[in-house]
């Protein structure tokens, strides 16, 4: 438990120290003043004053920020005039806003880089890890634990091979070779082809015979020194992220599914008794989350205020301040929604 307690602490401790570490690199490179970085809100709990910085971890630890100068449009006294951010032009506070999604991107590519050299390039093994209920797959005879080997005779050798094969087929009865406990048994399944509409209204189709991947790997040596492969595995986890999101917003997936802070934990939690490289693996997973989250275009978030200043480059002039003020509450709003919803999905999985 005090593992698990401490794996919590440094991965979301982590995670925002590495988003609020773009925003401060950024800043400082264009020579805006920094008045405070901190990890967690309210109270300084403990902290230190390097020139006009105050480095601090705070009492409540729902986050972090990095307090610019001027960053609001308030008079400085401290700074002067051309190291306030709202002195600088719109693009150079788009690229400071932007540095914290794009460091979270950054560090899951980092991890992922790790994790290539210390342990290879992971392949999804083609295990079957479930079998939806009166599905293709039930009813073709499939279980639980079935190592799908060669499908119409074509070798099957990680799940992503597999999936290519049966969306290929459009349909089609495919002859399953699989491996059951050393038994090897050949079954046919025909797919059943599902449709549906996607975010812009067109109608979709996709074959499926209805199992779940058990999400065992294998590792396979990487050539080179690495960095493709993670900068593949990054973009491949950020498209999952991504359709994961519109996939709520189609309700392909529940809301239910919509976790908030004690659903993080509880995955932490998991992947320390996994050991540290699946502690790093889960890790990269939510920074990619946050990255995006953050790239969402509601104000409050850095998505908002990226669109803010775009707008500001594009009509060369700042947008009406009342205007933004109203949008910034209701995307407060908005943002205060999701998270409620959010802890009450946490709290009844918990009471569930």
């Amino acid at each position: 438990m005090i593992t698990s307690t401490i794996a919590i602490v440094l991965v979301l401790g982590g995670l925002i120290f590495f988003h609020e570490l773009g925003h401060f690199v950024v800043a400082r490179i264009f020579g805006m003043g920094v008045k405070a970085f901190s990890l967690g809100f309210g109270p300084k709990m403990v902290g230190f004053t390097s020139g006009k910085t105050d480095y601090k971890i705070s009492w409540i630890p729902l986050g972090g920020y990095v307090a610019l100068a001027g960053e609001q449009g308030e008079e400085e006294t401290d700074f002067p005039d051309d190291k306030l951010f709202s002195h600088r032009p719109a693009w150079q506070r788009l690229c400071v806003v932007a540095a914290g999604p794009f460091f979270n991107f950054l560090l899951a590519f980092l991890i992922y880089w790790f994790l290539a050299l210390a342990q290879g390039q992971g392949v999804v093994l083609p295990l079957v890890g479930g079998v939806l209920p009166d599905s293709p797959a039930a009813a073709a005879g499939f279980v639980k634990g079935d190592m799908i080997t060669t499908i119409d005779g074509a070798p099957v050798n990680s799940w992503t091979r597999m999936v290519e094969i049966i969306r290929a087929a459009e349909g089609k009865p495919l002859q399953v070779a699989v491996d059951r406990a050393g038994e090897k048994l050949t079954l046919t399944v025909t797919p059943q082809v599902n449709t549906f509409k996607d975010l812009f209204g067109k109608d979709v189709t996709v074959p499926m015979v209805g199992i779940n991947q058990s999400g065992q790997m294998r590792y396979e040596p990487i050539e080179g020194i690495g960095a493709w492969p993670a900068l593949r595995q990054t973009w491949y986890m950020s498209e999952v992220v991504v359709k994961g999101f519109l996939s709520i917003i189609e309700r392909l997936i529940p809301v239910e599914s919509v976790g908030g802070p004690i659903m993080l934990a509880q995955m932490v939690h998991e992947s320390a008794q996994n050991g540290l490289f699946a502690l790093l693996g889960m890790m990269a997973i939510i920074s990619i989350n946050l990255a995006i989250i953050n790239l969402l275009p509601i104000p409050v978030l850095d998505g908002g205020h990226i669109l803010f200043f775009a707008l500001e480059i594009v009509f060369r002039r700042p947008l009406n301040e009342r205007w933004k003020a109203m949008s910034m509450r209701v995307g407060l709003l908005i943002l205060l929604l999701i998270m409620s919803l959010a802890i009450f999905n946490d709290v009844r999985r918990l009471l569930g």
